[in-house]
Parts: C-alpha cells; sequence; structure tokens
C-alpha cells in the first residue's frame, strides 16, 4: 500500500513541488497528483526516479511505496 503522507513528507524536505516531481517523471502535474491520490499507481520506472530524486534508502522505500 503506498503511503502518500510519508512521500509528500520527504518531498517538502527535500524541496520538491508535485509540479517539480511531475516534470522529473515527464508526467502532467494532474496526473501526478492522481498517483499521490492514490487513485493511479506510480509505475517501477517511475519508482525509481523519484527513489533517485530524493535520495531514497532501501527502506524508505519499502515504507512509502510497499507498506
Amino acid at each position: 500500500m503506498f503511503n502518500a503522507d510519508k512521500l509528500r513528507g520527504v518531498m517538502a524536505e527535500k524541496r520538491f513541488s508535485a509540479e517539480r516531481m511531475a516534470r522529473v517523471l515527464g508526467i502532467n502535474p494532474a496526473t501526478m497528483y492522481r498517483k499521490m491520490a492514490g487513485t493511479s499507481e506510480f509505475t517501477r520506472s517511475e519508482i525509481q526516479l523519484i527513489s533517485l530524486s530524493l535520495e531514497l534508502s532501501t527502506s524508505d522505500i519499502q515504507a512509502i511505496f510497499f507498506a
């Protein structure tokens, strides 16, 4: 299960807005908001890009995307 609150917290800590992350992922900001709301899922490649951009540890990845 996806933990949107944890992702939002890490994004805020690293000063990433949803719009900025959408640009990193190459998706529309509306799509990013849907993914963060849980109505659409992140792909493996998107999780990889988010992990690299936010410098997430393996445990952070697990806690955010696979809780």
